[in-house]
């Protein structure tokens, strides 16, 4: 009796060990990061931060997530210099840690996020589906991911300075501009901006038309805000 109970023991401690390693059915931690699959349709007019973040919402619903508050990653700009009104993409995505839709850990925090040990990839950074986004070896290229932010995930200076934002997200023509990254890490040279994942290069314009050129789709990346 006595190794009878010893063995039982010790299937139901390794039972729990399994259990707390997983998450759900699934068997690995729920989505808590990906790429949209879909842009809004409407270039960089995403709505401002508002319709970005139900973007982002809609799109998690329909692929089954758990999470209620998802926010999209991306900065404002203020409307002049020295005015305090931006905000941060850094500052409204939560403190993670986040796992795309296969529960591959893409970042432990904030800081990790932004850091060179950032596990952002293309094989990582999977839309709401789990699906790959097409890097720019493939057509169409969609490797421009509009964030308007610095490497740091800080917001760029307002009036007098270029708009790198569409207008805050309101702008869908051909006036304005969107600072993107690049999901793959890949650019046309081994520079640190053409392989950031969140400060890559501008658009040519705010419009679709002006956006595809460089090689995106006005797609954007989302983030669970736990």
């Amino acid at each position: 009796m006595k190794r009878t109970s010893i063995a039982t023991a010790a299937a139901l401690a390794l039972a729990g060990l399994g259990a707390g390693c997983t998450t759900g059915m699934s068997g690995h931690e729920p989505m808590s990061f990906f790429v949209t699959s879909t842009g809004t349709g409407k270039g960089g007019d995403l709505g401002g931060l508002a319709g970005a973040d139900a973007h982002c919402q809609s799109l998690a619903q329909a692929a089954g997530s758990k999470y209620t508050t998802w926010r999209a990653y991306l900065s404002t700009q203020a409307p002049k210099l020295n005015d305090p009104g931006f905000v941060h993409a850094r500052d409204r995505i939560g403190k993670g840690p986040w796992y795309n839709a296969k529960g591959v850990r893409v970042a432990w925090d904030v800081d990790d996020l932004h850091s060179a040990g950032s596990n952002l990839t293309k094989e990582t950074a999977l839309d709401e589906k789990g699906a790959l986004v097409n890097g720019r070896t493939e057509k169409p290229n969609k490797h421009d991911m509009l964030t308007g932010s610095r490497p740091d995930g800080t917001a760029f200076p307002g009036a007098p300075f270029p708009d790198m934002t569409c207008g805050n997200w309101t702008k869908g023509g051909n006036d304005g501009a969107a600072m993107t990254g690049h999901h793959d890490r890949v650019g046309p040279i081994a520079a640190p901006w053409a392989t950031s994942w969140n400060s890559a290069h501008p658009t040519l314009g705010c419009s679709l038309e002006r956006i595809r050129p460089t090689g995106g789709d006005a797609l954007f990346y989302c983030f669970a805000a736990q």
